[in-house]
């Protein structure tokens, strides 16, 4: 495992004495922390969702992170920690209260001299360290809220629920009930049985937009039924790239960029293949409100978005996006609309409905934005 570590931005010390308990790790750590008011300690099996450790880091002072209502097989294994106010005052088995550490500390330089004089005692527990240091210096208690979670790591079963909490938190509080309730099921799926691979998000993007451009092409060419299932299947790779973002740490404007066109040229192709096939004989409209129709439905799909993307370059207040995913105007909504009416044969309605939503989700998140 150290091996695998990069030189130059992971540093790997061996802990001498390390089987007598964890506080001789954080011995091991004293003379890289010469000069650091305040630096984070984490034990090596808690895994933590994203954010969760913001508020700790933040504490500006000594604080643990805790979690104040436990599972009770979490209280069972974990150490337990009696808070007074805001402040952490014991750790141990043996205190009777709800609380438990999550193993994440902000530590000043003198937790080094409490685990020498609990290591002096017999004692070579993290928690015998902190609970000196406790004793004479204000340890704050953070608490984790309803929206963190953090799993400890001892058992099989522990790695699962890890896995299924770390798939969960893949879903963003914007998404709309098409996101929500039908493509994160599946999306997050995959994306937890690509991360041994560790797929390069823009490789996803590009897949993704390659499904797009072939429903296009199958619609052209009248093959609704394939289009359909083709473009509900680029809809569920669309939100595969950012999970795996997320989930590798790789998020940035870059690759929120190049997602951002490569969904717009994927949105024109699919708006012309429906115009084609439309125009080919699969729908009884004129030519002129055909081309019209599309012309709409390609303006709306990327001016509905493009709103969206430019509240958020200027720092204006965001528009509520996960109530206005009911109106199917986002590109989750817009992809199923097209994908059900096109299994249908209705390429036409695809084109209307594409319009009217997309307009309406424009005026409305005008509206808000402006007001």
């Amino acid at each position: 495992m150290v091996s695998r570590l990069k030189p130059g931005r992971v540093n790997a010390v061996l802990a001498r004495d390390w089987e007598l308990g964890n506080g001789s790790s954080l011995a091991a750590a004293e003379e890289f922390m010469h000069g650091q008011d305040l630096f984070v300690v984490i034990t090596v099996d808690h895994v933590f969702g994203e954010g969760t450790l913001h508020n700790l880091v933040r504490a500006g002072e000594p604080a643990v992170l805790v979690d104040p209502d436990p599972s009770s097989g979490a209280w069972d294994e974990g150490c337990r920690v009696r808070i007074r106010g805001q402040v952490a005052v014991a750790f141990g088995k043996h205190i009777d209260e709800p609380a438990i550490d999550c193993g994440a500390f902000l530590l000043p330089s003198e937790a080094f001299e409490s685990q020498r004089e609990a290591a002096a005692e017999g004692d070579h527990t993290l928690s015998g360290a902190v609970s000196r240091l406790a004793a004479y210096r204000r340890l704050r208690a953070v608490p984790i809220t309803d929206r963190m979670w953090w799993q400890d790591i001892d058992t099989p079963n522990d790695l699962r629920k890890a896995r299924s909490q770390l798939r969960r938190s893949l879903v963003k509080d914007g998404d709309g009930p098409v996101s929500r309730y039908l493509n994160r099921p599946v999306s997050t799926r995959i994306s937890m049985a690509l991360a041994p691979v560790r797929p390069s998000p823009d490789l996803i993007s590009l897949v993704s937009v390659g499904l797009a451009l072939v429903a296009a092409w199958l619609l052209a060419t009248s093959r609704g039924i394939l289009g359909g299932i083709v473009i509900y299947a680029a809809s569920v790779l669309d939100g595969v790239d950012g999970e795996t973002a997320r989930l590798f740490m790789r998020a940035g404007p870059r690759g929120a960029m190049l997602d951002g066109v490569l969904d717009r040229v994927g949105d024109a192709a699919v708006m012309a293949g429906l115009g084609v096939w439309a125009l080919s004989g699969g729908s009884g409209s004129s030519a002129e409100l055909i081309t019209w129709l599309t012309v709409a439905a390609t303006a709306g799909s990327l001016l509905s978005m493009a709103s969206k993307d430019r509240a958020t370059a200027l720092g204006l207040p965001p528009a509520p996006e996960r109530q206005l995913g009911y109106l199917l105007g986002g590109r989750d909504g817009r992809l199923l609309l097209v994908a059900v009416c096109s299994i249908l044969g209705r390429p036409t309605l695809a084109l209307i409905t594409v319009t009217v939503t997309s307009a309406v989700s424009l005026a409305l998140r005008l509206r808000i934005v402006r007001r």
